[in-house]
């Protein structure tokens, strides 16, 4: 929970062909460990959710639908799986190159505002899954911008999670227009 809190404020950074790519977190989610149903580590290790055991600090990279891509944060010791999904960015740095990735979308608060959305507009896929989030390719600055107020709502898309499926463990800055649209 505190980090999923901490990092937003925080800004995501993507090198991409020399570029960097950069956003201010502005929507995350918590998920942690083996007794939280919405968690991907619940029904135990496997080769999909194997980054999840190792030491904080690298990228879980996965895929939903078949098509989409998200970014989690694993943040705990050695064999307690914990993550924080990266939900929504606000676009900082090169944003014209981030609303090229997503296919132009009418407006720039749609560039980055799911977690589907975000890894399409940072080019983050498979191949950045396990990367070490103080990395060269992939990292998280703390750059001191405003966080603003922080609201905690249930988590979004784990209906089949039981109990855990209303556990407030989704945060985000109020009123920034960059978070996604199922607030």
């Amino acid at each position: 929970m505190e980090v999923a809190r901490d990092l937003l404020g925080k800004v995501l950074v993507r090198r991409l062909k020399g570029r960097n790519l950069s956003g201010k977190i502005v929507e995350t989610e918590a998920y942690v460990g083996p007794e939280d149903l919405a968690c991907h580590a619940s029904k135990g290790k496997t080769s999909r959710t194997s980054i999840m055991f190792e030491p904080g600090g690298h990228a879980y990279v996965y895929m939903i639908y078949g098509f989409y891509f998200c970014l989690n944060a694993v943040t705990e010791a050695r064999d307690f799986p914990a993550a924080v999904l990266i939900r929504a960015v606000e676009p900082l740095e090169q944003v014209a190159v981030m609303r090229r990735l997503r296919k132009n979308p009418p407006r720039d608060t749609n560039i980055a505002s799911g977690p589907g959305k975000l890894c399409m507009a940072m080019a983050i896929d498979k191949k950045l899954n396990g990367a070490d989030l103080t990395g060269n390719m992939l990292w998280i600055e703390d750059r001191q911008l405003d966080a603003g107020d922080i609201e905690a709502a249930p988590r979004i898309g784990v209906d089949y999670a039981g109990a855990y499926k209303e556990k407030p463990w989704r945060f985000y800055i109020r009123g920034n227009p960059h978070v996604s649209p199922g607030k």
